[in-house]
C-alpha cells in the first residue's frame, strides 16, 4: 500500500534540484562550475523539473556567490530546465541590479529563468557591510525592495527609472525563507513560496501554515503553491549513504562554529574526528524529516511521507556530496522514484 501511495505521490509533483556549487577540499571554483554544469545537464536528461543556485558569500566551500552569473553559465549548457536563483538575497542588491541582470537573463533564455528571492543576507554581518557599505538595509525593508522590484518588471513601471531589459517582463518572482516571515509575505502577494526545510526544519509546518491560511489569490497565483527544501543523499547501500552524509554534516559543524571550510571528503572514523557529542547530533539529523538519507528504498518511503505531510506542491533537492560520481548516481536513484 506505502509503495502504491509512494509511487502516485512522486508522479504527482515535480522535482528540483538545489546547488550551492560545492568547492571540494583540494579543488578550485573552476572545477565546481564543470561539476555544475555536469549535473545540471544529468537531471535534465532525467527529467528534473528546474536546477536552481544560491547565493552565499564569505564560504570558501561554496561557489555561487556570483549567482545571476552562474545561472547564464548553467542556462547556456543546458536546452529545456528551467534555471533560477534559490535564491537571490535582495537585501544585498539594488533592486534595479537584479530586474536588470533577470531582465537580461530571460532575454537570452526565454521561459526558463526563474528569479527567487531571500532576505537574509547568506553571510555574516562583516560580510553584508562589504557587500552594501552600509547596514542600514536590513530584511525589514525587504517587502518594499519586492515592490520596487515587481514595478520594474511591470508592463507600466511607476517613476523615472526603469529596468531596460526588464520592463514588462513575465519572470516568475519567488520568497524563499526559513520563518514565517517570508511565508506571510508571499501569501499576502499571491507568489509561489519555498521554504528551506532542510535548513530550518522545525519551523516547516507553521510557516507552511501561514502561507495556506494567509494566501490571497493575484495575477501569478490563484491558489497556494508551496515548495519545500530536502537534503537528499540516496547510495545503493545504507553505510555508504551514511559516510557520504558526514561531508555534509562537517560542512554543517563548521559553519556553527563560525569557522567555514572547503567542503570536506567523508569521514571513515567518526570516533576520530568528532567529540561524542557531534556524533550524536550526526545520528539525530539522520532522522530528520528533511534530512534523508540512504538506500533508494529508505529515501522512497521517508520523502513520500515528508510531502504528503507538508502538502507540498513541488519539492527542491540539494545533494552535497563530495563524490562527484556518487552525487550524480544520487540523483539517478532518485529520479526513478519519479517514474
Amino acid at each position: 500500500m506505502l509503495k502504491d501511495m509512494t509511487q502516485k505521490t512522486f508522479q504527482q509533483i515535480p522535482v528540483a534540484v538545489l546547488d550551492l556549487a560545492p568547492i571540494n577540499e583540494g579543488s578550485t571554483a573552476t572545477e565546481s562550475f564543470a561539476n555544475s554544469v555536469e549535473l545540471a545537464q544529468h537531471v535534465e536528461k532525467l527529467g528534473f523539473n528546474r536546477y536552481w543556485l544560491a547565493e552565499h558569500h564569505n564560504m570558501p566551500g561554496i561557489g555561487s556567490s556570483a549567482t545571476s552569473v552562474l545561472i547564464g553559465h548553467i542556462a547556456g549548457k543546458t536546452n529545456s530546465i528551467r534555471v533560477g536563483s534559490g535564491g537571490v538575497m535582495l537585501p544585498n542588491h539594488a533592486p534595479l541590479v537584479i530586474a536588470e541582470q533577470f531582465g537580461t537573463l530571460a532575454s537570452l533564455y526565454p521561459d526558463r529563468i526563474d528569479l527567487g528571492l531571500g532576505r537574509a543576507p547568506g553571510s555574516d554581518q562583516a560580510t553584508a557591510y562589504a557587500l552594501r557599505r552600509t547596514l542600514h538595509s536590513t530584511g525589514d525593508e525587504f517587502p518594499q525592495q519586492v515592490m520596487e522590484l515587481e514595478n520594474y518588471f511591470s508592463d507600466k513601471p511607476v517613476g523615472r527609472v526603469k529596468a531596460y531589459p526588464g520592463t514588462g517582463m513575465d519572470i516568475p518572482i519567488w520568497l524563499l525563507g526559513s520563518s514565517g516571515f517570508s511565508a506571510q509575505l508571499a501569501a499576502q502577494k499571491g507568489l509561489p513560496f519555498s521554504f528551506a526545510s532542510h535548513f530550518a526544519p522545525d519551523f516547516t509546518m507553521q510557516a507552511l501554515q501561514l502561507y495556506h491560511q494567509n494566501f490571497k489569490p493575484s495575477a501569478a497565483l490563484d491558489s497556494p503553491y508551496a515548495m519545500v527544501g530536502v537534503s537528499v543523499i540516496i547510495a545503493d547501500t545504507q553505510e555508504r549513504a551514511e559516510w557520504l552524509a558526514t561531508s555534509l554534516q562537517q560542512q554543517m559543524f563548521a559553519l556553527m562554529k563560525g569557522e567555514p571550510t572547503t567542503f570536506q571528503p567523508p569521514i571513515d572514523d567518526l570516533g576520530s574526528v568528532w567529540t561524542p557529542r557531534e556524533i550524536v547530533m550526526f545520528r539525530d539529523k539522520l532522522k530528520s524529516e528533511s534530512m534523508i538519507v540512504g538506500t533508494p528504498e529508505l529515501v522512497r518511503e521517508k520523502l513520500a511521507a515528508f510531502i504528503n505531510k507538508t502538502r507540498a506542491n513541488e519539492v527542491i533537492v540539494n545533494s552535497p556530496i563530495f563524490y562527484q560520481e556518487d552525487r550524480l548516481h544520487s540523483y539517478s536513484l532518485l529520479a526513478e522514484m519519479m517514474e
